[in-house]
């Protein structure tokens, strides 16, 4: 009886020893996992805000606003608020999937469903395609840069971007799809021999980090207001991306027509001119009358906002120590 009873002893003294280890690990799992949330929220309110300011950006080439449709017959700014609005928790899952560090297949996933999150909010009409894969990775890119205590500078994310889902990406873009029918994007690059969204996600988003990103720190540099910084921001990136959105609307007459205007118009002094409102609704003005609209611009636009907004989040707190030496 006396064995049974120091048995019994031990076991519970093995038992709250156990616990006192225990407990401190699985209380920091939980904060880990409560702070992972918190930040995937921030990330996706980010990410959605960043596609409601190019929104509501005007005047703009041809493109839907808060004013008018621009060159679409098909949405308007409703079609884009019920749109932007259904992607929200897509933002936040992809932001978590990158913390855990997930795959690209499972960015992927998280993408093919947004998209028919996408589509159901707007009764079929693609309003958000490009941006679902530029900002998912963005978000995601972020989530892994946080995860990993870094700072979401520019160069982190892209960083982050290329040596966590480079060669997945690259490997994306080189298989040949098997979706019938092919999408527009896809359609333009086999057509016109241009980049489209899979070659940019393997380089790393260049037109974000190289075009979009800069254009905005130098606006703002020299004391442009946010609206014209995005303003400006836009047109470089008309200036020099090849818009899949606008080679199907208009072929590669309709794409140098978009490039000429843009690089007249920053050529000009984009928004430091003096004239730039008039200027910029004239340009509205023509690109109605030709049916142009440099969609993929706009959603790098707001990929563009988004990083910016990302590196002025708080900086990461510092790695916590390990509570045991065996973790």
């Amino acid at each position: 009886m006396a064995h049974l009873a120091t048995l019994q002893a031990s076991n519970l003294a093995a038992d709250l020893v156990k616990g006192q280890v225990l407990a401190p690990a699985f209380s920091a799992l939980l904060e880990e996992q409560q702070r992972a949330r918190r930040y995937a929220a921030a990330v996706a309110r980010l990410a959605v805000r960043s596609l409601y300011h190019e929104l509501c950006l005007y005047p703009k080439p041809g493109l839907v606003s808060l004013v008018d449709n621009g060159s679409h017959d098909d949405m308007d700014a409703q079609t884009f608020v019920r749109s932007l609005f259904s992607l929200r928790h897509y933002f936040r899952n992809i932001c978590l999937a990158g913390w855990e560090d997930a795959p690209f297949a499972r960015l992927r996933q998280l993408g093919i469903e947004a998209e028919a999150v996408m589509l159901r909010a707007t009764r079929g009409i693609n309003t958000h395609r490009g941006a679902i894969f530029s900002l998912g990775l963005l978000c995601a890119s972020a989530g892994r840069a946080r995860a990993q205590h870094m700072a979401t500078t520019p160069a982190s994310l892209r960083a982050v971007l290329l040596i966590r889902w480079g060669a997945e990406l690259a490997m994306h873009a080189a298989v040949k799809p098997l979706e019938q029918p092919a999408s527009n994007g896809l359609q333009v690059a086999a057509r016109y021999a241009v980049s489209g969204a899979r070659e940019e996600g393997a380089l790393g988003l260049p037109s974000v980090f190289e075009i979009g990103v800069p254009a905005l720190l130098a606006a703002s540099a020299r004391g442009a207001s946010p609206r014209c910084a995005r303003i400006d921001t836009l047109y470089a990136l008309m200036a020099q991306v090849s818009d899949s959105n606008v080679y199907h609307r208009a072929g590669t007459e309709g794409a140098q027509y978009v490039r000429q205007h843009a690089r007249h118009f920053i050529a000009l002094g984009g928004t430091a001119h003096p004239r730039w409102h008039a200027l910029a609704l004239a340009g509205h003005a023509s690109f109605v009358g030709l049916r142009l609209s440099p969609g993929g611009a706009a959603d790098l636009l707001a990929a563009s906002c988004l990083v910016q907004a990302l590196a002025e989040l708080p900086a990461a707190t510092p790695r916590p120590q390990k509570l045991l030496a065996y973790e």
